[in-house]
């Protein structure tokens, strides 16, 4: 299979190539260690056939480069797809399997309003209507003990139920499976013979936590991309393996780290943060080269905008993620799933963000999206709404001529009668007001996400810098940044494809849980030791798997816990080893994280543990810190000069930078406007920028 690694890499020079499939473009990264120089590439996202955009930018990248594809010792892939299909609602028809009485969990949910006074409130509805979840006899209490046997027979009926619906994959999710599996498992064994060919997933598999609804709901998800990413990935495998490719494929995890594609293969939901993940890392990756451990990671592409906090190094964990929103980007208003995600928010802020206005004649800018069919006006590709990109174009941040390095010209012939007949005449404004209002407004919106997200956390962004990358980021990151009060941002290298050098970036990764709800002064610590000590024995194997050496195998252990009777619980990290355990230990480590988090401690309340966590990485891959490029256009470092609109300022003269030509130790007073092939870079009157000795442009705002 192809798949199959050929050779173990190890610390010989290799090729490697990154490919991030966004919700406008597709990215790539090529790493050549052998001449130690990465190489970067963009092209639309073909969103029918996604496939297609990756197999041709590949073979453009490996043109540019010089390399043939037989050379390439591995590929690492990120994709939307999961989450797409998710929200489009066009995964495989399926039927799941439930405990007596419990037929409507995915249903009834968790009894709660994201938005208390909408009379009309719109829930998120279930993957699987009625007729396709029927439920079995058979009872596992919360201790694991067996209370009713399962009834098979209950099972005959249930898949031959699904046999005359046409069901293509089935979710099994049974009443405590996460303390005893024994049913499910049963029950995926019958299934395998009654409906052949049927994926099936297990909830104990899958998701091995407390708390049923998301449970279930990991397991549907998983169940309803499942045939889908099969499909994907074989395909996308055979036409790897026709262009002569013999080296390892990986697959992006949400939680950061990489797996190979037969586990993407038995449990797609780990993918549905895939690309946003790869982000969060690759800043991560360019914090430590730049000094800055206290990191705000902005990733603006064409869709949307994606914030996370990197803190002393290390980007932030969930156990919990909303996917297919009602209303997009309302908290609560999706279907919660347990899977081990990268910490960070997405707001409906983009290139693509369609401005509009709306009922109250306001100008508004979001949150749908042209993405890349038909993309903004400006791509005259058939689009007819006025969107950031275009605003950004008509404010002069934009070349018309440069933009993917020329490879892709922007049309300007039909923006200003766009954004006259649809924004300025109703609301009586010149266009470039309107323009100006239009990134003012997505910069606002950004800023308030952000200062929420920030807040809840407990912190306060002006002790962050700020790393903007994406093919939008660098252009708002000026304006977001003062907003947010930071006192400087940072533009990396290869901004524009950040995401897919992430995914180079990234270890394998593996993260399992041991779950049930305990009073933290009736935990036995002996069978906890020896529990870590199997989870540990597990990652281990899992992470070979994945392709991973045995040396410099990192483990951190925490504990989701709360106050008894509270409805949510915290993560509270343990001791790195997790060998000698004890309830003063665990609890003076969750009265510090509840404090820093809240503010307060109480101390007399009694502590619950509602689940104990592994997380296992393999040792960080070295990539260089130099980018080259065959496109660079000399030594010339000033390309020219444009005219660019700043709130304040009106418009003003802006030197034009080749990106490629500066050096270290170059310094730039704003205003200015730094130009490379995926991505421009701002910098205000207010700013001034300069080169550091890893090409990172740096943006001081205390001048």
């Amino acid at each position: 299979m192809v798949e199959n690694q050929r050779k173990t890499v190890g610390d010989v020079p290799a090729i490697r190539v990154g490919i991030d499939v966004g919700g406008t473009f597709t990215d790539f990264i090529l790493i050549d260690e052998k001449q130690e120089r990465i190489l970067t590439g963009k092209c639309l996202t073909t969103p029918e056939q996604p496939g297609l955009a990756v197999v041709e930018g590949l073979k453009q990248l490996l043109n540019e480069s010089g390399r043939s594809i037989d050379e390439v010792d591995g590929i690492v892939h990120g994709t939307t797809l999961v989450t797409n299909t998710v929200i489009e609602r066009k995964g495989a028809k399926i039927g799941v399997i439930l405990t007596e009485g419990f037929r409507d969990v995915p249903a009834l949910g968790r009894e709660m309003r994201y938005d208390l006074y909408d009379l009309f409130l719109e829930l998120p509805q279930p993957l699987a209507e009625r007729p396709y979840r029927q439920t079995v006899r058979g009872r596992v209490l919360a201790t694991g003990e067996v209370m009713q046997e399962l009834d098979e027979e209950d099972v005959h009926r249930a898949a031959g139920v699904f046999r005359e619906l046409g069901v293509e994959s089935v979710a099994v999710c049974l009443m405590h499976s996460y303390r005893n599996p024994e049913h499910e498992k049963r029950v995926g064994v019958l299934l395998a013979e009654l409906l052949p060919g049927v994926p099936v997933t297990l909830s104990s598999d899958v998701a091995p936590e407390i708390r049923e609804y998301e449970r279930a709901n990991t397991a549907c998800v998983n169940a309803y991309v499942q045939p889908m990413m099969e499909g994907y990935l074989k395909e996308l495998l055979d036409d790897l393996r026709v262009l002569g490719f013999q080296g390892s494929l990986h697959v992006m995890l949400s939680g950061g780290g990489i797996a190979s594609p037969d586990f993407a293969r038995r449990q797609p939901v780990h993918l549905i943060e895939s690309g946003p993940a790869a982000g969060a890392i690759a800043m991560q990756h360019f914090g430590r080269l730049a000094g800055e451990n206290n990191v705000i990671s902005f990733d603006m592409g064409g869709t949307t905008a994606k914030m996370c906090l990197i803190e002393d190094g290390e980007v932030e964990h969930a156990t919990v993620f909303e996917a297919a929103r009602v209303r997009r980007f309302r908290k609560g208003s999706g279907l919660p799933l347990k899977v081990p995600v990268i910490d960070l928010i997405e707001i409906g802020a983009g290139g693509g963000s369609i401005a509009h206005i709306d009922s109250m004649e306001l100008l508004k800018v979001g949150p749908y999206s042209a993405g890349s069919v038909p993309g903004p006006v400006c791509y005259g590709r058939g689009g007819k709404q006025p969107t950031a990109t275009d605003s950004d174009l008509l404010l002069g941040y934009l070349s018309p001529q440069y933009f993917l390095g020329g490879e892709m010209a922007l049309d300007n012939s039909e923006i200003h009668k766009v954004f006259e007949s649809a924004l300025a005449r109703p609301l009586d404004m010149s266009v470039m007001e309107v323009a100006a209002g239009v990134h003012e407004i997505i910069n606002e919106t950004m800023a308030a996400a952000t200062r929420a997200y920030v807040a809840e956390k407990g912190r306060d962004p002006r002790n962050y810098i700020m790393m903007a990358f994406g093919g939008a980021g660098p252009v708002h990151a000026y304006g977001l940044a003062r907003l947010l009060k930071l006192s400087k941002f940072i533009v990396p290298q290869g901004a524009g494809v950040a995401s897919a050098l992430g995914l180079l970036a990234a270890p394998p990764e593996v993260d399992l849980v041991s779950s049930g709800l305990v009073r933290l002064d009736r935990v036995d610590w002996g069978g906890l030791s020896a529990t870590f000590n199997s989870m540990r024995e597990e990652a281990r194997r899992m992470l070979r798997e994945a392709g991973a050496q045995a040396a410099g195998l990192r483990f951190s252990f925490s504990a989701d816990m709360r106050y008894a009777g509270q409805g949510f619980e915290i993560p509270v990290l343990l001791d790195a080893e997790a060998t000698s355990l004890n309830g003063d230990e665990v609890r003076s480590r969750f009265l510090a994280s509840y404090e820093s988090l809240f503010g307060r401690r109480i101390e007399d309340v009694d502590i619950e543990v509602m689940a104990w966590r592994l997380h296992a990485a393999a040792a960080r891959r070295e990539i260089p810190s130099q980018f080259s490029r065959t496109l660079s256009a000399g030594t010339n470092k000033l390309k020219g000069e444009r005219r660019a609109y700043f709130s304040g300022h009106g418009e003003v003269a802006c030197g034009v930078y080749d990106r490629y030509a500066l050096r270290a130790g170059d310094e730039i007073a704003g205003p200015a406007i730094i130009e490379e092939r995926e991505s421009t870079a701002i910098v205000g009157p207010e700013g001034r920028l300069h080169v550091d000795e890893y090409l990172n442009l740096v943006v001081d705002l205390s001048v």
